[in-house]
């Protein structure tokens, strides 16, 4: 049997550190009845600012459902969950929405890239959808971080995947949101072009001094996040700083043993 685990509200780095976002337990259930099926089991969690966080667990542990509550993507059935000083959890459709829209940046899987736009026309969408100008000093840097200077005319089917997927991780970077959340960013990419994509990544926080939250299965793409969350049963079970792709394999590994003999 798993038990949760206090998560403290520092990061890999060391220190304390402001909190881009948390929950407090929080539950996440489908279902009534004998089928109710409770995917997140009283979740608390701070998500430190300025740094990269990584969601870990087997199938079925609540790793996405979490990742897509703190994103206000999904509803929680019970419990608070905090961007800065707002509580998401309260705010009606419209309002979710926009704040999903200005504060908050998405990278999936798939790229969803529009295809009869170039790579700068797909950058900037989101923000010409909202009216708004792009900062130019900052989306130049955005561009150069993630090495796109030379593509921006190109179209999505001209670029190769990982081409793409910088696409991608440059249009959620360029409206300066306050936190990005990568759903298996990786997931769809060869080993050479992701571990291109998790470079930029670890250096938009660096460098950009982005906060980012990635659920991914891979211990490789984990390796690159300040922090390692651990999932197992919809609860927070264990958590790795400074991770290296070994320890994060080991530490799997461990979770797979126990879930056998449980």
């Amino acid at each position: 049997m798993t038990t949760a685990v206090s998560i403290p509200t520092h990061g890999g780095t060391g220190g304390d550190t402001a909190v881009a976002a948390r929950a407090r337990q929080v539950v996440k259930a489908y279902g009534t009845g004998e089928t109710r099926v409770v995917a997140l089991d009283h979740v608390d969690v701070d998500i430190a600012r300025g740094q990269f966080t990584a969601i870990m667990g087997p199938s079925g542990s609540g790793k996405s459902t979490l990742m897509h509550c703190l994103a206000g993507l999904d509803t929680v059935t019970s419990g608070e969950i905090h961007l800065d000083d707002t509580e998401i959890t309260k705010l009606k459709d419209k309002k979710l929405t926009q704040l999903r829209r200005d504060r908050i940046g998405f990278i999936f899987q798939a790229f969803n890239l529009l295809p009869t736009l170039n790579a700068l026309e797909n950058i900037t969408l989101p923000m010409d959808i909202a009216g708004r100008k792009p900062d130019a000093a900052w989306l130049n840097r955005v561009v150069e971080t993630v090495g796109l200077s030379e593509r921006l005319k190109h179209r999505p089917t001209q670029l190769s995947g990982g081409q793409q997927q910088r696409v991608a991780v440059a249009r959620a970077l360029a409206a300066r949101p306050e936190i990005i959340f990568g759903d298996e960013p990786t997931g769809n990419l060869d080993s050479r072009a992701g571990a291109e994509v998790l470079g930029f990544l670890r250096r938009s926080v660096d460098e950009l001094g982005q906060t980012i939250v990635m659920v991914t299965h891979d211990p490789v793409a984990a390796s690159y996040a300040d922090r390692v969350l651990y999932l197992a049963d919809g609860r927070i079970v264990d958590e790795m700083l400074r991770p290296t792709a070994d320890a994060v394999l080991d530490r799997m590994k461990d979770f797979d043993a126990r879930g056998r003999t449980s």
